[in-house]
């Protein structure tokens, strides 16, 4: 560890937790029957108990680890429409009709984010500040000027693409080539909302278990019987909530997510000017390259959280916070005398076609593989496979019935990580 980069009061753990710390909730055995059981207490599976529980199904979720231990309360907080692959790629793969419906759903999980928090009354930070979306070359800025002028119609959003001669107003950078400004992305408090997400569930009647992991799902019958670490229920239903914590649990998904380390740092408190030179505009900023970088000012404005993915497999946030400071001080010198109060990191599940899924297996229902821009998709997903085990015919999704793709010889250890992200480092230098 780098003493002089670490502040004196240095934490290993996300910033996010100094004020909502993960919940101490009541050490309980869980129920012996229910009608759902969720395995996964994120953004996914809360926003399904939520609507089971109002739906009066009694409802129990489960975590490994302490409710939300996961990335829904160690991302960045930005929050856009989600979906990765173009309009024409989609288009290709899966037809006109079905590549507008998954683009429109993208869309449609922003709009639902904003409109729950603002109906359940959620203080979470959340604002629409507009995501600065940077080139990292002058052929990328080509590439991002035609998809901002040539949208499809229907899935039309608000857009504009600044050059780089202006690109100061946007970020205090000069290491890019100007970028598009995405004006309807947002910024939120992932641990506040998360927190929100918690109290709604419990006071809907959901039951919170942590620290109670699931051994084994078997089907019996009709229903379920899900063994945990401190024992047995008997469930109608069962959702699989675990993205980029899937595990043997569920072998079969497991083989279809590819867990990837996802990195941040936040730096001490900065002076308020600097904060406003660096991104005056309070934007959620990301960029162009393979290996991204992602960062923002922290709600209050006196620090920058940057985030990235710096490591093949690290999970010392002692040894990939250095590697993320660095990168960070590429882009904005003035960071590079300023030292790291926080640095931690989290598991985002990606797949092979870049697009989330939700369905069923073996009769339990699942979503997950967000591929790193899940905080809006999650929740939107997890409400609907609610709404699907409820028998609501709004839970229909434009994903439902896509192949979820594999590769022969994957197991859920994802070897070919480390080549792959050291040929995209190698391409996002070159080009």
């Amino acid at each position: 560890m780098n003493a002089a980069l670490f502040t004196d009061d240095f934490k290993p753990a996300p910033y996010w937790w100094d004020q909502v710390p993960r919940p101490a909730l009541e050490t309980r055995t869980p129920p012996s029957r229910a009608d759902v059981v969720v395995i996964g207490s994120g953004y996914t599976g809360l926003h399904a108990a939520i609507q089971t529980a109002r739906g009066g199904r009694h409802t129990v979720v489960l975590d490994a680890e302490a409710a939300g231990f996961g990335c829904s309360t160690r991302n960045g907080g930005q929050v856009s429409t989600s979906i990765k692959p173009s309009y024409e790629m989609l288009a290709r793969r899966h037809g006109a009709q079905r590549a507008f419906d998954i683009l429109k759903d993208g869309q449609n999980s922003l709009r639902f984010m904003a409109d729950f928090i603002r109906d359940n009354g959620l203080d979470c930070d959340f604002n629409v500040v507009g995501r600065f979306h940077a080139a990292h070359n002058a052929a990328q800025y080509e590439a991002l000027a035609a998809r901002v002028k040539n949208q499809p119609k229907g899935l039309e959003v608000g857009a504009h693409m600044v050059p780089r001669s202006e690109q100061r107003r946007e970020i205090g950078s000069d290491g890019y080539f100007g970028g598009a400004v995405y004006e309807q992305h947002a910024s939120v408090d992932p641990a506040r909302y998360h927190q929100g997400l918690l109290d709604l569930a419990m006071a809907a009647g959901a039951e919170i278990v942590g620290y109670c992991p699931a051994l084994s799902v078997e089907r019996s019958g009709e229903r379920f019987i899900v063994r945990t670490a401190r024992g047995t229920i008997d469930a109608r239903d069962v959702v699989v909530a675990t993205n980029g914590y899937t595990g043997d649990l569920t072998p079969w998904l497991k083989r279809r997510v590819i867990p990837i380390g996802s990195y941040m740092i936040a730096t001490e408190l900065l002076d308020r000017a600097l904060v406003d030179e660096l991104i005056p505009q309070n934007r959620i900023v990301s960029d162009t390259r393979r290996v991204i970088y992602y960062y923002r000012a922290s709600p209050d404005r006196r620090r920058i959280l940057f985030g990235g993915r710096v490591s093949l497999n690290e999970t010392d946030p002692t040894l990939s916070g250095p590697k993320l400071h660095a990168d960070m001080a590429a882009i904005f010198p003035q960071l590079a005398a300023k030292k790291i109060s926080h640095s931690w990191c989290g598991f985002i599940a990606y797949t092979f076609d870049e697009l989330m899924h939700v369905g069923q297996r073996d009769g339990m229902y699942y979503a997950m593989g967000y591929c790193g821009a899940g905080v809006g998709t999650a929740s939107y997903f997890g409400m609907r496979v609610g709404q699907k085990v409820l028998g609501l015919a709004e839970g229909r999704t434009a994903l439902d019935g896509l192949s979820f793709q594999t590769r022969p010889f994957y197991t859920g250890n994802p070897w070919f990580l480390a080549p792959s992200i050291l040929y995209y480092r190698w391409r996002d230098g070159r080009n």
